[in-house]
């Protein structure tokens, strides 16, 4: 059937963003808004001089973390000039005023990431990781709700009123008020994305790389199958069209169920958008924001077209693999210039977008070309998937009798035995059939040069299969990916103190209180001085630590003086406390002013983060709640307390103070060991989202990135939150790791990146 369809190009392109462009906000007709990993929002409005060119208008700066979705307030009494919601990684929903570009509401709530935010009439419904919608009204939240369990990736708000979110948990649910009215079901993985389609019903985007159209009544109308990777967003326009974006680098255009043109970018196209003249806007990892349009009159200049081409070619080729290898790390031609040192040596070369093999002709003394090499499929070459997961191969087996044909799936980096092995016990088929298997994925995959190997690994327990008549094999090893620094092992700690300085600053403080006559009733008596000069002593003594006691005095005139003293003189005091938790009779007489219902830690963290948080107060509190993991009777009360614990110091991770982002890196590597220990889901969960946020900030101290890396690692490893750090584009943070100068940066982006596969 013929579709009568105009092609989309180029029409502008709008740089300034610093990373990624995520997500994007038609605001009427005269502005675009984006949102980026670069932690801004930037308005884009039409040029009154040049109709179809867009300028920046306004930079909206407030989110402390990369920004995700937008929703556009239309212009009212009390935005004259329109506004933006905005939803960011920071967990926190910001409301902004365009006349001025000032945030004027910051509403907090949400447990981690913020995936969602949609307008219902005047109040604004979000979703997030945290697996929750919330309603807010007048800056302040009305309602919460557990909506899926895992996390929410979308709502939005259907004509008739009703909500849709869509899940990890594969599912989209239907709402009325906090009632689900529908499960609908049907993707195999992640829904990421959703938008109405007027007239119709609702548009999914999905990890399993299909984009479906569903009526109210939970009925799959259409599938939309083309992508070869994640669909991150859908849009539709009231022409019926549909365009899609994905992790395959290609925006896609959809009639009537059918692809009527790919747009390729250069890099992953994370959201599309319609604008209501039926222009395309686009998102892309190469933090350009992009107008493709179909009427003549908006096309872009001869150059801009050609400018468009190279930057394609030139992310093609970054991308393009050559026997193993990216084109872009292969020599040029003058790598010919260096004789061989045997007879027909080879060498591979880059010219142009193409991998031309040479050989060493001895006798000559040259280099014969041989000719290109296409043993490496091009990233970019539409690839065969199965489940939803991309292949080198998916071959059609007929194993006869009747059976029906099975799909096996083969990766040419794959053992052929181990695939055989696990793909028999999938398909429940007898293990003889293992070495007809075996020959028949080498000889369709034009792999001659193999050993064969007759002996076989269970792929789920390592152990061999019997097998009547065969030879005994009672063990076998099974090859298991190896990690560099996953998981960690064991907690850190902080046992090295200034015990002379800070003797003498509490002396200091206290003579400041004794000179001020409205405080010096808060000072303390040389007996109480010369007390807290014998706690320091039993501390220095570490080869006591077995036999020396305190008194319960001891601990409590410390814990007076955290009560007492005004928060600016407090930091001293906290630190003899965080060496008192690693004494055992210490932290043992410090548990019993814990458990009570006057519970003096929790006291302390709602003390120094008070607003204005001092340096000196978070760095040695955070310092003295890491050094509790050390005693495991401190652990019940470190999982219980995690959620204010975390909320408490969630901003320290951004500190101008070096030594307070290291700390708060430990305590959330910690934290990570305790709560897979436990296997406390919930709890790795809001772990992982700090860790993760660490992972992000750039001004970053080594150490700091590194423990953060680590704990991510090391969640991921253990399996209950992976789903979720792969929906935080976890892979990005790996790759830029693994591209780091640091050797054990570089060392545990490669550990996740190998989670991640």
């Amino acid at each position: 059937m013929e579709i009568d369809f105009a092609e989309y190009r180029l029409s502008c392109e709008l740089e300034g963003h610093a990373d990624d462009v995520r997500g994007i906000c038609v605001c009427g007709n005269e502005a675009i808004a984006t949102s980026s990993r670069d932690r801004t929002i930037r308005v884009w409005s039409l040029d009154p001089s040049d109709k179809p060119k867009y300028s920046a208008s306004k930079i909206l700066l407030g989110h402390s973390s990369f920004v995700g979705p937008l929703a556009w307030i239309s212009p009212n009494d009390e935005f004259p000039e329109g506004g933006i919601v905005s939803g960011g990684m920071d967990t926190i929903v910001l409301v902004w005023d365009l006349k001025s570009g000032e945030k004027v509401q910051t509403l907090k709530g949400h447990q981690m990431q913020v995936t969602g935010v949609a307008l219902d009439n005047s109040d604004i419904v979000s979703s997030s990781v945290d697996c929750t919608l919330r309603r807010w009204r007048n800056g302040q939240a009305t309602e919460f709700w557990e909506a899926h369990k895992a996390a929410v990736q979308a709502v939005i708000k259907l004509p008739s009123g009703e909500l849709v979110s869509g899940s990890s948990d594969t599912t989209l649910k239907l709402w009325k008020g906090r009632t689900c009215l529908h499960t609908f079901v049907g993707h195999t993985d992640t829904v990421r994305g959703l938008a109405v389609m007027p007239g119709l019903g609702i548009l999914s985007a999905s990890h399993d790389g299909s984009v479906k159209l569903w009526a109210i009544s939970g009925q799959v109308l259409l599938e939309m199958v083309g992508h070869t990777s994640i669909v991150y967003s859908v849009d539709s326009h009231v022409s019926g069209l549909v365009v899609s974006g994905s992790e395959d680098s290609f925006a896609k255009i959809w009639k009537d169920g059918v692809c009527v043109q790919s747009i390729e970018h250069p890099g992953c196209v994370w959201d599309a958008k319609f604008l209501e003249n039926g222009d395309i806007v686009t998102a892309c990892s190469d933090g350009v924001v992009r107008i493709w349009t179909v009427h003549s009159d908006r096309i872009a200049e001869p150059l801009e077209l050609e400018s468009y081409v190279s930057k394609l070619s030139q992310y093609k080729c970054s991308r393009k693999r050559v026997g193993g290898l990216k084109l872009e790390d292969l020599p040029g031609l003058e790598a010919l210039q260096i004789p061989g040192t045997s007879d027909g040596q080879t060498k591979v070369v880059r010219e142009g977008d193409n991998g031309v093999a040479y050989a060493w002709n001895l006798i000559d003394q040259k280099w014969d070309k041989i000719g290109e090499v296409v043993d490496g499929p091009d990233d970019s070459m539409k690839r065969p998937v199965l489940d939803g997961i991309e292949y080198d191969y998916v071959f059609d087996v007929d194993i006869g009798d009747g059976e029906p044909i099975r799909k096996l799936p083969y990766n040419r980096s794959d053992n052929p035995y181990s695939t055989a092995d696990k793909w028999l016990l999938k398909e429940n088929l007898p293990l003889s059939y293992r070495q007809q298997i075996v020959e028949f994925i080498l000889q369709n995959s034009g792999q001659k040069d193999f050993n064969l190997d007759s002996s076989f690994r269970d792929p789920y327990t390592g152990s061999s299969a019997y097998i009547p008549g065969g030879p005994s094999n009672t063990s076998a090893n099974f090859a298991k990916p190896t990690f560099k620094h996953i998981p960690k092992k064991g907690m850190l700690f902080f046992d090295v103190a200034q015990f002379d300085g800070i003797l003498k600053k509490i002396s200091e403080f206290n003579n400041t209180l004794l000179s001020d006559l409205e405080k010096k009733n808060l000072s303390v008596t040389e007996v109480e001085i010369s007390r807290l000069g014998a706690i320091v002593k039993i501390l220095k003594d570490t080869s006591h630590y077995h036999c020396s006691t305190f008194a319960d005095a001891d601990i409590a005139l410390l814990l007076k003086l955290l009560k007492s003293w005004p928060p600016a003189m407090i930091f001293p005091v906290i630190d003899i406390l965080r060496m008192i938790i690693l004494h055992p009779d210490g932290a043992t007489t410090l548990l019993n002013h814990v458990e009570d219902e006057n519970d003096i830690l929790m006291d302390m963290i709602k003390k120094v983060t008070s607003i204005p948080a001092l340096p000196a107060n978070l760095l040695t509190s955070i310092r003295a709640v890491a050094n509790l993991f050390k005693n495991s009777f401190f652990h019940n009360w470190l999982q219980k307390h995690r959620s204010e614990i975390l909320d408490a110091f969630s901003t320290c991770y951004s500190s101008s103070n070096k030594n307070v982002q290291l700390s708060y890196s430990t305590l959330i590597l910690n934290y990570s060991v305790l709560l897979i220990e436990k296997k406390d889901e919930e709890g790795q969960s809001q772990v992982l989202s700090a860790a993760l946020e660490i992972a992000e900030e750039e001004n970053l101290e080594v150490d700091s990135k590194f423990r953060a890396l680590v704990a991510i690692g090391s969640l991921m490893l253990e399996g209950l939150v992976k789903r979720i750090a792969l929906d935080f584009d976890v892979g990005n943070i790996a790759k830029v790791a693994k591209a780091s100068k640091v050797a054990k940066i570089a060392e545990v982006g490669a550990d996740i990146e190998l989670l991640t596969k």
